[in-house]
């Protein structure tokens, strides 16, 4: 599928956005059947907070690799997401820094809290796609890229404390409320989703954590919404942002394991709290992105720092996982 084939298909399914619903998009896999996919989340800081510095570094790596996509784990924007779709930060935080020939390529995106706090709607519509096409956003959706099924969803409204101490923060809930009915048809649709998905991998990407040894920490309502679902459905990977740290936890119930990759900008907060050594598998809190070579017999996952060099290393195969720390 062309690049111009995938922009008629998220204009049409912009006409059919409503509350908690997946569409459904399509990636092609290189010839041999390979994808590669480099994962990067809270970002938009105008260049600022190492982010510039971070591109450049993103551009050499993946110039090497000839990725097929990027996925972006959400606050797209800081501190309070796009003020409309004419807002100078889209170009400032986004065009104007990822210009390596390597990452024009579609970045699939969702939305983060901090993007809430501006105009979250104007992040989804079509005139930030006319402006840069690489630009692809929704709040859930499903991407099928044929060997692997990601599923991306909409993790903000599952948090209470947005909606009960904003902490003087004004969050765009258009489209949201009702909350309950929103999160009922999103939790449905997750569901049914993975339950129905025949693809070899199941990953799913949201922008907070449900388990995480930084700042935020684990996201209750997620372990207790969400986390069952993928635990059930045999969920081999799920990415979030969130907290501005690299790291890997491995679950204790399945073989599920939860990446983190949010050191896009500003990051190094120095807040460590895990006990388990068995879950922990590596942490570290600075700048960085990860890659994704996925095949149908295996997932490789690599950790970087802002100079270009492999903090970790993993890998997973349909049998066995073997962890290597560099």
């Amino acid at each position: 599928m062309d690049r111009m084939r995938i922009v008629v298909i998220f204009v049409i399914a912009l006409i059919h956005l409503s509350n908690g619903e997946f569409q459904r998009f399509q990636h092609p896999t290189k010839a041999d059947g390979s994808l590669q996919v480099l994962v990067v989340g809270d970002w938009g800081r105008k260049g600022d907070y190492n982010q510039a510095q971070l591109a450049n570094q993103m551009g050499i790596t993946t110039e090497k690799m000839d990725i097929d996509f990027v996925i972006s784990t959400g606050d797209n924007f800081y501190e309070d997401g796009l003020t409309d779709e004419n807002d100078a930060a889209f170009h400032k935080s986004f065009t104007d820094i990822y210009t390596a020939p390597s990452l024009q390529k579609m970045w699939y995106n969702v939305l983060g809290n901090h993007d809430y706090r501006g105009d979250a709607l104007a992040q989804l519509g079509r005139i930030l796609k006319a402006r840069d096409s690489r630009w692809f956003c929704m709040k859930s959706f499903i991407l099928d890229a044929e060997i692997v099924e990601f599923f991306f969803i909409d993790t903000t409204p599952f948090q209470d404390k947005y909606f009960t101490d904003p902490e003087n923060h004004v969050y765009d809930w258009r489209g949201v409320l009702p909350r309950e009915k929103y999160l009922s048809t999103l939790v449905k649709n997750l569901e049914s989703g993975l339950k129905e998905s025949k693809a070899k991998w199941k990953i799913v990407i949201g922008h907070h954590t449900i388990k995480s040894a930084s700042e935020h920490g684990n996201t209750q309502e997620l372990v207790d919404k969400v986390l069952p679902i993928l635990e059930a459905n045999g969920v081999d990977l799920y990415i979030n942002g969130h907290d501005h740290c690299l790291q890997q936890i491995a679950s204790s119930k399945s073989a599920l394991q939860f990446l983190t990759s949010g050191g896009g900008s500003k990051a190094w907060r120095g807040v460590y709290n895990w006990t388990n050594l068995n879950e922990m598998k590596f942490f570290y809190d600075g700048q960085g992105f990860m890659t994704l070579h996925i095949t149908p017999h295996q997932i490789d996952v690599k950790f970087y720092d802002i100079s270009g060099n492999i903090l970790h290393k993993w890998s997973i195969s349909p049998q066995s996982s073997i962890v290597s720390n560099l």
